[in-house]
């Protein structure tokens, strides 16, 4: 075995599908068959042999409906020796598109794990060939190199969430073959990164490490939690030993918090995670205002990231610089309605007013002050998340300055309707006037 985790999925939706099937020909559904010829010395002998695949294709709108349909479809649909899986099963023009060419390919999975069994009874040995036949078509003469990174503040309901393009969240407890010391448990969350191929140019430590700080600054991104990493990153070839890297990462600040992936939420963070890493900017304001946003992340402590959100905040929206007091005011106009600006403009202020005291080194004798630096992360965590999402304009002073901007007054004309007047009859003149 060479991919622990495909296999594992692979096996969760071979499982489900069993059940699936065996219900189905219980309830009526017929398993169609065809009449097989064998020439023997002296007769022909005739055989009954049941078209499982057809069978399997049938219900496979039932089968799509499986909770692990989509991880096993997302598992193979990223591999690339999958034509060449489906050229052993006799596909002989596989499908032009990746989840097509997934969809075949497990369909002729269930068909060689259930072929001429037509109570759908699920038997280990039988799925152990019908994968060794998978596995050995897909890495036919290449190397499969995995990576493991704790993570800490995010949790899994889940065993599995693929992400994509060679990354999986998996749950520490269903890690397969986890290293000895491995520092993962329960259902904190684990990165898995599996590379196909020869080994990459670049140390799988260090694609880890990339891969690991997009995936940070999504999830800081996308919902509130200290996220970060703990300890370093394990890597083994195949099904080699495990070896531990140190990854140069920030850990997760001290924090009970922890967010915990319902699977409704899971479809939403996929697309959120693939989104984010294409639309960072690189360069310019709003890559800067991010950068501190995320260091103001890190911090041990609350008061100690205010600066780093106010610095984000100002590069964003005061360029006049913190002596114009305008701030306070643009990020009420843009996080508020109209209603509630100035009481968002009066707690910004006072969250600025406590920067001097920290820099001091003293307490603010404000009751709370880190609820006050928590609402600042949240409206600055909104204003990037729309940026970079495109929801919002990187011009964000002038998407203040627009929604401040009075409302022309304007006259209202209203145009009386002339009375309906009759004209005056004039007065009969009499011939005597004139006599």
């Amino acid at each position: 075995m060479r991919n622990r985790l495909l296999y594992t999925t692979l096996r969760e939706f071979t499982e489900q599908a069993a059940y699936q099937l065996a219900a189905d020909a219980a309830e009526g559904a017929e398993v169609p068959f065809e009449l097989v010829e064998s020439r023997g010395r002296r007769a022909s002998l005739y055989a009954y042999r049941p078209l499982v695949e057809d069978f399997v294709r049938s219900r496979y709108a039932v089968l799509g409906r499986l909770p692990s349909y989509t991880p096993a479809a997302r598992a193979l649909e990223v591999l690339d020796g999958l034509s060449a899986y489906l050229a052993v099963r006799g596909v002989e023009q596989p499908p032009a598109s990746a989840r097509e060419r997934a969809d075949t390919a497990l369909r002729c999975l269930l068909g060689v794990v259930f072929a001429e069994v037509t109570d759908f009874e699920l038997s280990g040995a039988r799925f152990e060939r019908a994968y060794a036949e998978l596995e050995a078509a897909l890495y036919e003469g290449r190397s499969v190199i995995s990576a493991l990174v704790p993570l800490e503040g995010l949790a899994l309901a889940s065993d599995e969430v693929p992400i994509g393009d060679g990354l999986t969240l998996a749950r520490a407890d269903a890690i397969v073959d986890p290293p000895d010391d491995f520092t993962g448990s329960g259902d904190a969350a684990v990165a898995v990164l599996t590379i196909e191929g020869d080994w990459p140019d670049s140390p799988p430590a260090t694609l880890a490490q990339r891969r690991v700080r997009a995936l940070l600054t999504a999830l800081r991104l996308f919902d509130e939690g200290a996220f970060g990493v703990t300890g370093g990153v394990w890597v083994r070839r195949d099904a080699g030993r495990w070896i531990l890297h140190a990854l140069p990462l920030a850990p997760a600040p001290p924090s009970d918090e922890v967010l915990v992936l319902e699977p409704e939420v899971e479809d939403e963070l996929r697309a959120f995670v693939n989104l984010v890493p294409r639309r960072l900017p690189r360069r310019g304001e709003v890559a800067w205002a991010l950068r501190r946003f995320e260091l103001g992340c890190e911090r041990g402590r609350r008061l100690e990231a205010l600066s780093d959100f106010l610095l984000a905040a100002r590069a964003l929206l005061e360029p006049e610089g913190p002596q114009s007091g305008r701030l306070a005011g643009r990020l009420a106009a843009i996080c508020a309605v109209p209603t509630e600006r100035p009481a968002l403009a009066e707690r910004v202020a006072h969250a600025i007013s406590l920067e001097r005291a920290v820099i001091t080194g003293l307490d603010p004798a404000v009751p709370e002050p880190g609820a006050l630096v928590d609402e600042l992360a949240r409206h600055l965590r909104a204003l990037l998340r729309d940026v970079v999402c495109g929801h919002l304009d990187d011009d964000l002073v002038s998407v203040a300055d627009a929604l401040l901007e009075p409302e022309p007054e304007t006259e209202l004309e209203t145009e009386l309707p002339e009375p309906d007047v009759e004209p005056e009859e004039e007065p009969a003149t009499s011939e005597l006037a004139f006599s």
